[in-house]
């Protein structure tokens, strides 16, 4: 498998080396990774971080079943998030215009990267999707792995921080949209993929601020858990932990997304976080009690499903989204505030609803959504 690249500077920016490089080979490991759609990615190695604003990264993808060979640039343009994982900046193609994000991870050779082999299977209006991917090197022999993710402005955190600033609460028809989406995404992860994320919080939740579609994002956490096996009790976020992670369980089941879930409905009802590390109990008790006065009763009712001690007793994301507090979004008359149109919620795929019984698709997908959903036969 042979692969060249390029980064060349943005005119009037030096590159620091000056040089491009060449590649014979990559570790067999490499060699077997394949991309959805069967794109295969080449391993473009590219010199130095790539990630400085002007820095332009060229790759190559196709070349398979008598495909011609597509030579895709991407010109960085700013670092948005840092991490122990490494980078994600975001790039624009520069055959295209698209913005993108580029996540930058530090590849350990002796194996697959399970973040990569998690993006491959994920197809989801509610899941951040993965365009391509290639490798890249450093002057130190230090193996990159960068993810070409779809580009969203936002965050759930930054918006609850944006009504926080003005002092006002968070629109309810905003909360009802964004719970809902955050548990469709869970309950395709969950049901149709196996896969539990194992660090939902409002950092990992992107929104596009037009549309108000929300995308699950960051699956350097992700796992596939299987009954019986052992898994790292040191997970998730520390104000979104569930409790048996928080006591050291180490045979725990996808129920701890939906307490993390549960605790960022509740952040954005209250506009902070509902189990701030720093409480002390008396803090948590005016908390608690805050939120029964001042919450809908629906919104109460379906928080108190999701937080469970017990995690066999919380709602599973399915459940989730037939409850009577996204009623409104069922309304074909509801509206964003500005009079525009809610996001597709009701577009499911049939591996979405396999098994799901009868009973539960009627109350899930309104009368006047059943035509995008004609398999089901309702």
């Amino acid at each position: 498998m042979m692969a060249s690249v390029t980064v060349a500077p943005e005119p009037g920016l030096r590159e620091p080396s000056g040089n491009t490089f060449g590649v014979d080979r990559l570790p067999d490991e490499m060699n077997d990774m394949k991309i959805r759609d069967d794109k295969e990615m080449e391993a473009a190695i590219v010199d130095g971080n790539g990630t400085e604003a002007g820095h332009i990264i060229v790759t190559t993808i196709g070349g398979r079943n008598g495909q011609p060979k597509q030579t895709i640039s991407y010109m960085a343009e700013r670092v948005v998030g840092n991490g122990s994982f490494g980078v994600v900046f975001q790039a624009k193609c520069l055959e295209t215009g698209e913005t993108v994000a580029i996540k930058k991870v530090l590849q350990d050779k002796r194996y697959k990267n399970r973040e990569l082999q998690t993006m491959r299977l994920l197809d989801h209006p509610n899941v951040v999707a993965l365009k391509h991917c290639f490798f890249s090197t450093t002057e130190k022999d230090e193996l990159y792995l960068n993810l070409v993710l779809e580009y969203v402005p936002e965050t759930v955190h930054r918006v609850i921080k944006h009504y926080n600033k003005m002092n006002q609460r968070m629109p309810m028809i905003y909360v009802k949209l964004y719970t809902y989406q955050i548990f469709r995404a869970l309950a395709y992860i969950h049901g149709a993929i196996g896969v539990c994320h194992r660090d939902i919080k409002p950092q990992n939740l992107l929104v596009n601020p037009h549309t108000h579609q929300v995308k699950l994002c960051d699956f350097g956490s992700a796992k596939v858990l299987v009954r019986g096996e052992p898994n790292i009790s040191y997970i998730c976020s520390r104000y979104y932990r569930a409790p048996e992670l928080i006591f050291g369980a180490t045979e725990y089941t996808t129920a701890i997304d939906i307490w993390s879930a549960g605790c960022v409905m509740a952040e954005l009802l209250l506009g902070q976080p509902l189990f701030p590390g720093e409480s002390g109990v008396d803090q948590l008790v005016e908390i608690i009690k805050i939120f029964h006065k001042r919450m809908p009763p629906e919104a109460v009712d379906l928080v108190s499903r999701l937080l469970q001690y017990s995690p066999t007793l919380r709602s599973s994301a399915l459940e989730v989204l037939i409850h009577p507090f996204f009623d409104e979004l069922r309304d074909p008359n509801t509206r964003l505030p500005n009079g525009r149109f809610i996001p597709p919620l009701f577009n499911f795929k049939s591996h979405e609803l396999k098994g799901v019984p009868m009973e539960m698709l009627v109350r899930l997908i309104p009368e006047h959504a059943r035509k995008q959903c004609a398999f089901l036969g309702l």
